[in-house]
């Protein structure tokens, strides 16, 4: 999906919203998206203005993380990150489990 990809697009604000909401930092965000197994998915419901996807994944610590992202100009800007709630991370032991 992200092959092609530039890189990561980070302003001061963005970098610092997920670790003052939710104790997210952006690296914390970018292990997720080199770490298997993640499950990406569209998220047509907020995907008005711009495509927005969903992923479902784990730091190198295996913190696991929900987050919301979207591509602006070969880049992966992410807009949210938080822990997985206890519905996602049944989801996504369960998908973990059968890629063993």
């Amino acid at each position: 999906m992200y092959s092609g990809m530039d890189g990561f697009d980070w302003d001061e604000w963005n970098r610092n919203k997920n670790w003052i909401g939710h104790k997210v930092t952006y690296r914390e965000c970018e292990e997720v998206f080199f770490n298997e197994p993640r499950i990406i998915y569209k998220d047509i419901k907020h995907s008005t203005l711009e495509d927005r996807f969903g992923m479902l994944g784990e730091t190198d610590n295996r913190k696991w993380l929900h987050i919301t992202f979207t591509i602006r100009e070969n880049n992966i800007r992410v807009i949210s990150a938080r822990d997985q709630n206890k519905k996602e991370r049944k989801y996504y032991e369960s998908r973990k489990q059968k890629n063993k």
